[in-house]
């Protein structure tokens, strides 16, 4: 499922994997787009997702300069369990936010829950594409929506 929407970043404060707080409203890339991606470790489609990503990932950002936020939404008491997921998988990924109560992820439109959730931002940091779930090559659809973000 993908639709468009036109709204800015809520502003919210979540913690990184390292601890550091961060407000989800200054998220940019320069005036470059970027991607919010919501996942959890024990998301299987999402895990499938974010491998599929990184291994594009360089390409994407010499091409576009887009970067990518990725976001778990596991619970509190997983929480532990991500940065070890992260650091196996290899995602080099900017950010890896933590969203246990989904707030950030209801608030830009996933009231469902349903995983993976992808988000993409556009330079002025308005929020231009949303799709939920994954299918193995749906990437190359994202990268389609950066490209025409950044001709």
């Amino acid at each position: 499922m993908a639709c468009a929407a036109m709204a800015q970043l809520p502003s919210m404060s979540l913690k990184d994997i390292n601890g550091k707080t961060i407000n989800t409203a200054e998220l940019q890339n320069g005036g470059k787009p970027f991607i919010i991606d919501f996942f959890a470790t024990w998301c299987k489609p999402c895990n499938r997702e974010l491998d599929a990503i990184a291994e594009v990932y360089d390409d994407w950002k010499k091409e576009t300069g887009v970067k990518i936020i990725i976001v778990s939404n596991d619970q509190a008491h997983n929480t532990n369990k991500v940065k070890p997921l992260v650091d196996n998988h290899g995602w080099e990924y900017e950010t890896v936010l933590l969203d246990p109560n989904y707030d950030f992820s209801k608030a830009l439109g996933n009231n469902s829950g349903a995983m993976p959730y992808t988000v993409i931002v556009d330079g002025k940091g308005k929020i231009v594409y949303r799709h939920t779930g994954y299918t193995d090559g749906a990437e190359a659809e994202l990268i389609e929506k950066v490209r025409e973000l950044v001709k």
